[in-house]
Order: C-alpha cells, then sequence, then structure tokens
C-alpha cells in the first residue's frame, strides 16, 4: 500500500498515526484565540492543524426558513438557520495566511477543508500541502474533480457514503490526477457514539480500494480512536479546543489540549504495539525464562532413592527440567545422593 508522505511527515503503516487537530469553527471568531489553538495543538504533538474554508455566501442561501432552518431539537445548533451557523462558524479568508505562518513557525502542518472551487484557488495561493474533502461533500464531485487536479494527497471522510457512492468518488479522483489517497472511517452525527463508530469498517476500505484509511471520529474521549489504530488507521482526526466551557459551534465534541496529548501518546503506543506475528521468546523475554517452573528435588535424596510427589515438585526458577516430564520420572530413582532444591536433569535418573 502507497505510503503517503505530506511535508516530509510520512503516513502509512510504518509509521505512527498522523494525528489531526482539527480547529473547525472553535476559534469563536477570535483570530487570537485561533493561533492559541494553533500553539496549543503543537504542544500535544499533534502533526497537524485543519482548518475549512468557506464562507456563509458559498455554503448556502441566506433564508431563515423552511429547510434552510434548523429546527431539530436533537441538534447542537437548533435554532439556527444555516447561513447564521456558517457564519459563526466559518474561518475568515484573511487569518488563513497568519494561521499558516504559526504553524510553520512551530513545525505543525496546516491544510484545510474547501468546500467549493474558490476555496480551491484560494488555498492553491497560500500552498496548501494536501487537501481534506468533509463527509458532507463526498459526493460533490466537480468538487472532488477540482481538488484532485492539484495533484496534492486528499484525505476523504467517508460518512454516509454508501459503496457505490465511494467508488465513484474514488474513481474520480484518482482519474483527475490524485495519486495519493486517504479515507478517513467517519461518522456523520455530532457527537457520535461508540456503538455507531463500526471501525471494522477500516480494514474493509483499505481491501476495497488500496488506500490508507484513518478515522474522522467525533465521539467523546480516545478509546474508539485508540482502537481504530490496531484495525490499520494511519491518520486520526478530532476537533480541538482550548477549552469546552468556551462554547463554541463545535466544542461540545471537541478535545481539550489535555486529551490530545493523550491520544498522541495512547495511539503511538497502539501503533507500537501491533509489530508483527510472533510466537516463542523474544530477546526481551529471554531473562525472564528462569521464571518458568521446573522439576526440582523437593527433599534431600539419597542414591536410589524413588521419585514421589513428595520429594518432586514443579517449582519456580525454571532451571530444571520441564513439568511435563513429572509423570515420566515419579517411580523412577536418582542415582546419586542430592540436596533438597537442586533442579533436576537427566544425568541424576537411575
Amino acid at each position: 500500500m502507497r505510503e503517503i508522505n505530506i511535508q516530509e511527515c510520512k503516513i502509512g503503516s510504518k509509521h505512527s498515526p498522523f494525528i489531526v487537530a482539527e480547529m473547525s469553527g472553535n476559534h469563536n471568531q477570535s483570530l487570537e484565540r485561533a493561533l492559541e489553538i494553533v500553539e496549543a495543538a503543537a504542544k500535544t504533538g499533534a502533526q497537524a492543524i485543519k482548518l475549512q474554508t468557506y464562507t456563509a455566501d458559498t455554503m448556502t442561501l441566506d433564508i431563515k426558513e423552511g429547510e434552510f432552518f434548523i429546527d431539530d431539537p436533537k441538534s447542537l445548533w437548533q435554532g439556527k438557520s444555516l447561513h447564521d451557523l456558517y457564519k459563526q462558524a466559518y474561518t475568515p479568508w484573511e487569518w488563513h495566511q497568519p494561521i499558516f505562518d504559526r504553524c510553520r513557525e512551530l513545525g505543525i502542518i496546516c491544510f484545510s477543508t474547501p468546500f467549493d472551487t474558490t476555496a480551491v484557488d484560494f488555498l492553491e495561493s497560500l500552498n496548501v500541502p494536501c487537501y481534506k474533502i468533509a463527509s458532507f461533500e463526498n459526493t460533490d464531485l466537480p468538487l472532488i474533480r477540482k481538488v484532485a487536479s492539484t495533484g496534492k494527497p486528499m484525505i476523504i471522510s467517508t460518512g454516509m457514503a454508501t459503496v457505490a457512492e465511494l467508488d465513484e468518488t474514488v474513481r474520480t479522483a484518482r482519474e483527475a490526477g490524485c495519486q495519493d489517497l486517504i479515507l478517513l472511517k467517519c461518522t456523520s452525527t455530532y457527537p457520535a457514539t461508540p456503538e455507531n463508530s463500526n471501525i471494522l469498517t477500516i480494514p474493509h476500505l483499505q481491501k476495497l480500494f488500496d488506500v490508507q484509511v484513518g478515522l474522522s471520529d467525533h465521539t467523546m474521549g480516545t478509546g474508539v480512536a485508540v482502537a481504530s489504530v490496531a484495525l490499520g488507521a494511519t491518520v486520526i482526526e478530532k476537533h480541538f479546543t482550548l477549552r469546552r466551557a468556551d462554547g463554541g459551534v463545535d466544542s461540545t465534541f471537541s478535545m481539550e489540549p489535555e486529551e490530545m496529548a493523550q491520544l498522541v501518546l495512547e495511539s503511538g503506543r497502539a501503533w507500537q504495539g501491533l509489530g508483527r506475528v510472533q510466537y516463542g521468546p523474544i530477546n526481551a523475554e529471554k531473562g525472564s525464562l528462569v521464571f518458568r517452573r521446573s522439576l526440582y528435588v523437593a527433599q534431600d535424596m539419597k542414591a536410589g532413592d524413588i521419585f514421589t510427589p513428595e520429594n518432586l515438585k514443579a517449582v519456580r526458577p525454571g532451571l530444571g527440567l520441564p513439568p511435563k516430564y513429572y509423570k515420566v520420572l515419579i517411580g523412577k530413582s536418582i542415582n546419586r545422593d542430592t540436596k533438597k532444591g537442586t533442579p533436576i536433569s537427566w544425568n541424576v535418573i537411575g
């Protein structure tokens, strides 16, 4: 499977998971806060910050009724029109350059999700290193084609997409020039629940499309994300904020810095733990072989004495014959005087 390189950061099964901190609208319309989020993300060890590039007018129509108004009491954004929501959440385009500059200073990768072709043109002017396609846009084939034509790596969330839709999306991206493609298993609910995450889909996606696969995770905590590493996830994306208590359009399901640092640590440990198929003692275990049980003389014995359950015991350490020979030795004689605590070897058997 093709290894992907984004600004010298290698993504693939031979490398620790690529952790992306999604800023989204958690800057709360403050550039200063946006820059603080970048700094906090860099300190956690996350490799990348992701933005979203759109305006309210490129996302929807300024209508405050009907299907343009969120009237679902279960929604985090109930009571807002789509236009007002995106106006609150968007990252002003003039902020992108200072955010990119701060990321560069701190050694963290910065890229974005464009939501229309004008956003792609703008991001190209900033020399963005890769692109993310959001779940809600994964069937927008003109956008897919536009992004793929840049020749830069693409990360596509798969939320809600059927296999047929994904096949069309992947084919479109490849035919338009994308050679480096990553799919992210995603559940498009906010927040998502572990039972709706279905991360067993990850290895299936890998085999189906022969691409790197990761997880765009909207669950709380790190459990689902860490588990995804064992299933082959090479990228993990989580929404990120300074403090959930500060509020914001995505703060409810966003990670705080301490949690993101824990994700970086534990996903790295999970990746290290994968290793390879291995049986028998590895070098690090060889010193522990002495703590196996083995056969020992449990009472002082004279030459000619018979081994019985009283004078032959399977105990630690492991310097004698293995316990599997216990029944073989019971009833046999010892050929020399032997003290209690002597490990049994074949040369003491009569």
